[in-house]
């Protein structure tokens, strides 16, 4: 392991660069997951990985494999992204905009309580983009508040969080300027304010949206074959490593690796799907409209807020199917009824 100094917590402007033990595993993630158009140089992508490892690993070094580890829980396309357009790439602000400018405003639209289109929600969604964007030129990546977002959650987890603060800021600061222009009876000119504390309204529909995510996500659960039904049930409720599993269904510990992330990708697709074209519900009621690509983010983003979706019963296998065999792990380890 490199044993030089590893600066802690680096502030958003200044560089940041990764141990040189570490150098190999972020090219192999930058290859994986940055878009060529984007023009993204590797120097500015390790600096960003930098940037977010100093918050993990706070004053402490790391190896290569712990950094692989942590890359791993990474949403590192996102912080590809983010960083691309904090270096003033076009490209890259092109697929940001055609990506999120919905899911901003439907972000938007939550957060006020009004419909994505009201002219409220438009303002607070877009006038995001001035901070996002920075300045132009050089300067343009010291400024970008794209600096601040580090991979931890997705983007569009981030980007909420941070239009639900503009908000919260905007609408105290209204307090304090009321507060100045109201003078006490006495004539007495008021020491000091007290900030009012202001607390964010919830979306009125996110349980209406975690409901059509479950009811999704059951039905894409539902369509798995056996086999991979137990990879999830294995890693996921049982917490197994990726060895573990790789021997009690027979494969490699890196077919694992990699069959996880393809029945992932293959549920996100499906559960996309099923929101899109909508979800007949459990309970007997008439099939729901199809959400939007924005209101299909809301629905992700909520779930993954959401620590009352179980999956573990979400898993549950019928007892037809618990019998061990080459196709599912030994009877010792069947899915919890």
């Amino acid at each position: 392991m490199d044993s030089r100094p590893y600066n802690s917590s680096p502030h958003p402007s200044q560089e940041a660069s990764l141990p040189d033990s570490c150098l190999n595993a972020a090219r192999k993630c930058f290859a994986e997951v940055v878009v060529e158009r984007w023009q993204l140089s590797f120097k500015a992508f390790q600096g960003a990985l930098a940037r977010s490892a100093a918050k993990r690993f706070g004053g402490n070094t790391f190896s290569a494999p712990q950094l692989e580890i942590y890359i791993s829980s990474l949403h590192v396309r996102d912080l590809a992204l983010a960083c691309a357009c904090s270096q003033g790439s076009e490209a890259a602000w092109e697929d940001f905009f055609a990506e999120y400018r919905g899911y901003l405003r439907a972000a938007s639209a939550a957060i006020l309580r009004c419909t994505p289109s009201d002219p409220s929600a438009v303002e607070l969604a877009d006038s995001l983009f001035t901070d996002l964007y920075g300045l132009s030129g050089q300067n343009a990546a010291r400024s970008s508040l794209f600096r601040y977002f580090h991979g931890r959650s997705s983007l569009k987890t981030w980007l909420r969080a941070v239009l639900a603060q503009r908000h919260i800021d905007k609408i105290r600061a209204g307090k304090k300027f009321e507060s100045l222009g109201e003078q006490p009876a006495d004539g007495e000119a008021r020491s000091a304010f007290e900030p009012a504390t202001v607390e964010l309204p919830s979306d009125p529909r996110r349980e209406q949206y975690l409901q059509r995510f479950r009811e999704a996500l059951g039905s894409a659960l539902a369509s798995l074959d056996a086999r991979d039904r137990s990879r999830l049930q294995l890693y996921y409720v049982e917490d197994r490593t990726l060895a573990e599993i790789g021997r009690m269904i027979g494969e490699h510990e890196s077919s694992v690796s990699r069959n996880l992330e393809r029945v992932r990708k293959e549920l996100r697709a499906t559960v996309e799907g099923l929101l899109r074209a909508g979800v007949v519900p459990s309970n007997g009621n008439a099939a729901a409209a199809g959400l939007d690509e924005a209101q299909i983010a809301l629905c992700i983003q909520y779930a993954a807020e959401d620590a009352a979706i179980d999956l573990d019963k979400l898993l549950e296998v019928p007892k037809a199917q618990n019998s061990p065999g080459p196709d599912r792990p030994d009877a010792n380890h069947r899915m919890k009824p």
